[in-house]
């Protein structure tokens, strides 16, 4: 590559994103991930890419929208300059209702998606069928959204490397020198690196636990009941998950609290009470300090920005981030919300 406009630190979901939304828009890219692609959060198993409740408003709620909306013509084009499937899938999303009063408030917020989604996408009350794969109800109603995809981790991330290598870029694991403009897309020691600049907390990391089973529903909703994201994935498996853990000895051990997991899955949905267990995963998230992504310039260092604390929506905030990155960095357009700045 005779020269570079832009390296991305980081091989997660974020700098890859901010990667290839900057090579496709004829950037040379430069890519660094010190250890693996996916080493930190986004090599995991589950991959919900799912939209906050429609209530109460604001700039991350709106931004999430946007990427949700985004997202398929994104991962196509994901897939189509890879060549490599990413796993994603606009599913939907089933959510069981404890009783009419759950149902009366789900009904007032499919309203308030009415007008906040403006017809992009639906959120409604629907009755249960009996289906295998819908979770028991006490009231006999769910709430359906239509908002909902998944993402398969570990494919999407493959196939973003090959997609930036289509484009010209450079992909390097190890080390390499920083060319052009700088993106910090580190993950949780890119937060510490941040705490450490800053002489104030950044943001720190959130340990999650999840595990994948074999099992094929892959054209069916994904759902969340019980606190848990039970994720049908496009090659016959499912992911469920997952924990959070602001104390542990060890970022990747499984324990007793992912077998209750996996307990409950099976209670709430009873056609996975045989399914075969393939992986038991662990890692940890960075959150920031503010709860929402952390995007734009690192004070104090000229040609250097940052995009981290992907944390639990890292994936559905992902191609909004690569947009709004790449128009910063490449062009100077500063369409950052203000919850998100450092």
């Amino acid at each position: 590559m005779a020269r570079v406009d832009l390296t991305v630190r980081g091989g997660g979901v974020f700098g890859l994103t901010v990667a290839f939304e900057a090579a496709r828009r004829g950037a040379k890219v430069r890519l660094i991930e010190t250890a693996q692609i996916g080493a930190g959060s986004s090599g995991g198993l589950v991959g919900a890419l799912s939209p906050h409740v429609p209530e109460n408003w604001n700039e991350k709620k709106q931004f999430q929208l946007e990427s949700l909306v985004m997202a398929s013509d994104f991962w196509g084009a994901v897939q189509e300059t890879s060549g490599l499937p990413t796993g994603f899938g606009r599913v939907g999303r089933l959510q069981p209702l404890a009783d009419d009063r759950a149902a009366t408030l789900a009904r007032a917020r499919g309203e308030n998606a009415a007008r906040l989604w403006q017809g992009m996408a639906l959120w409604q009350v629907i009755s249960a069928t009996g289906s295998p794969w819908e979770p028991a109800s006490p009231s006999g109603l769910l709430i359906h959204d239509t908002l909902s995809a998944r993402l398969h981790p570990r494919m999407a991330a493959t196939a973003l490397v090959a997609a930036i290598r289509q484009l010209g870029g450079e992909v390097v694991i190890g080390n390499a020198l920083d060319e052009g403009a700088v993106i910090w897309a580190a993950g949780l020691a890119g937060l510490h690196a941040l705490t450490h600049d800053l002489g104030r907390p950044a943001g720190d990391g959130v340990k999650g636990q999840a595990l994948l089973l074999r099992h094929n529903a892959q054209d069916l909703p994904q759902l969340y009941v019980d606190s848990l994201h039970i994720i049908p994935h496009a090659d016959g498996t499912v992911a469920i998950g997952s924990t959070s853990e602001n104390l542990w000895t060890d970022a990747t051990a499984t324990d007793a609290r992912l077998e209750e997991i996996l307990a409950r899955a099976r209670a709430a949905l009873p056609c996975l009470q045989d399914a075969p267990v393939l992986e038991r995963w662990a890692g940890v998230r960075p959150r920031a300090k503010s709860k929402a992504p952390i995007l734009g310039q690192w004070p104090g260092k000229p040609g250097h920005f940052v995009a981290n604390g992907g944390f639990k929506i890292g994936f559905g905030m992902a191609p909004k981030v690569a947009q709004v990155m790449a128009d910063l960095v490449l062009n100077g357009k500063d369409a950052i919300p203000e919850g998100f700045r450092l």
